[in-house]
């Protein structure tokens, strides 16, 4: 291991771009679906990790919602988070804020309450060991927004446990705006509120993201380079933008990670971070996406200390500790 990646391996760091359908590897589809009895069109975890392999969001889309057809009980649920949270402690990650689809499992006549409770308790189990963690309930943007609403009104049992909403799946073609009314919904419920924009999507979409849905985050922000205008704003209001890189370089936004925009984004000020999105499908966990952005763009330690610092002062925990895990990395960064 460099010497980079040891620090890298040692830095305490928060992820807040995580979809735990996303997380779900070849092997558990493959052990799920013989579980469950679900015919998948694969006889090995191998090949299904063949299948791993597409150019474009759709194409991904397409598998995504494939291996998610495996998940049908409250105890997968709770297993995938479970593994996941496992995988990203090693990591050295103190905190995450994970999304999860359910408009992808109701749709399946999978109940509300097993996909919830099988991942809150996964949550809770983890707290126990240490880790602190924050659920995102994301809307899927090619649905219509009443489909959203239902799903808003769906979960209001368990909003006291669910920090806030999101807006995923396809964006091309489905802006924010068409979301503005349950969005407005959820903030008077007391949610934070977070989007995707401009992954694939235009800088007219972040803007709509800012100035309809009144996100407190934004989740990809990629485009948002191509107007400076944005971008200053965006500096301005230290919004955090959660960057992905490896799902950037898989999903082709670009085309090797030498031309990503994380330096651009960290030289404009921006509040950038580092997640792994879907990391089963992308081939890689928070830490991979350190490395490997790390690298490609020759980040200084200094770089990746502001970037772990930015996971924490953009999540969604409280004020005292957010200055803890700051601490912590300096701390840290003092004895390395």
């Amino acid at each position: 291991m460099s010497d980079l990646a040891t620090f890298i391996a040692g830095l305490p760091k928060a992820e807040l771009h995580l979809h735990l359908e996303g997380s779900l590897e070849p092997e558990q589809m493959f052990a799920f679906a013989q579980r469950n009895k679900v015919d998948i069109p694969f006889k090995s975890a191998e090949e299904v990790r063949a299948a791993y392999r597409f150019s474009n969001l759709q194409d991904f889309l397409d598998i995504y919602y494939q291996g998610a057809n495996v998940l049908r009980t409250e105890q997968d649920f709770y297993d995938l988070t479970s593994a996941y949270l496992s995988r990203v402690a090693a990591d050295n990650a103190k905190h995450v804020e994970v999304f999860f689809d359910p408009q992808t499992h109701t749709a399946r006549s999978i109940p509300f309450c097993a996909v919830a409770d099988g991942i809150l308790r996964a949550l809770k189990d983890a707290e126990a060991r240490g880790m602190t963690s924050k659920l995102i309930l994301c809307f899927l943007r090619h649905l219509d927004e009443a489909d959203a609403i239902a799903t808003l009104k769906d979960a209001e049992p368990w909003l006291d446990r669910i920090a806030g909403v999101g807006l995923d799946s396809s964006e091309k073609g489905n802006p924010p705006s068409k979301f503005r009314n349950v969005y407005r919904m959820a903030k008077e419920r007391g949610l934070k509120l977070v989007a995707h924009a401009g992954e694939e999507g235009p800088a007219e979409y972040v803007r709509e993201a800012l100035d309809l849905l009144h996100i407190d985050r934004l989740d990809h922000g990629n485009r948002s380079l191509e107007d400076p205008a944005l971008v200053k704003r965006l500096a301005a209001g230290h919004m955090t933008l959660t960057v992905c890189p490896l799902s950037n370089l898989k999903l082709c936004i670009v085309s090797d990670l030498k031309q990503h925009p994380l330096r651009s984004m960290l030289d404009a000020g921006l509040r950038a971070t580092i997640n792994s999105d879907d990391p089963a499908y992308f081939g890689g966990y928070l830490n991979d996406n350190y490395n490997a952005v790390a690298t490609a763009l020759n980040l200084t330690r200094a770089d990746l200390v502001t970037l772990a610092k930015n996971s924490f002062l953009g999540s969604f925990l409280s004020d005292a500790e957010k200055a803890t895990h700051v601490a912590a990395i300096d701390a840290y960064v003092a004895g390395a």
